[in-house]
């Protein structure tokens, strides 16, 4: 059974940094694309950021662009997300999420497999 697996939130004061990972198991970790999605309370699911996994080539959100780095470790089945310059905005659980096949950037399309979320809470 496919598992994604998130660690690595917490809280934090405006302007730190936190770094999340994802542990993915059960299922070909080749997929064509994993990616990062928030929900703020009040709030619907967003998109964060995407990594193309054969390319490498990223998207993020206007709103992370320049703070937020997604990376990913092959080796290690392990995607990441480094969040610099952190914003009381950006709280809100973080998911990560697999696209087996296929995905369009900017929506959840082709993202069949979601972790539990991990919380991220930053504070003014």
């Amino acid at each position: 059974e496919a598992q994604l697996v998130e660690s690595g939130g917490g809280s934090v004061q405006a302007g730190g940094s936190l770094r999340l990972s994802c542990a993915g198991s059960g299922y070909t970790y080749s997929t064509a694309c994993m990616g990062w999605f928030r929900q703020a309370p009040g709030k619907e699911r967003e998109g964060v950021a995407i990594i193309y996994t054969t390319t490498g080539s990223t998207y993020y959100a206007d709103s992370v662009k320049g703070r937020f780095t997604i990376s990913q470790d092959n080796a290690r089945k392990t995607l990441y997300l480094q969040m610099n310059t952190l914003k009381p905005e950006d709280t809100a659980i973080y998911f990560c999420a697999a696209a087996p096949r296929w995905c369009v950037a900017g929506t959840f399309a082709g993202f069949d497999y979601w972790g539990q979320g991990t919380q991220v809470t930053v504070s003014s």
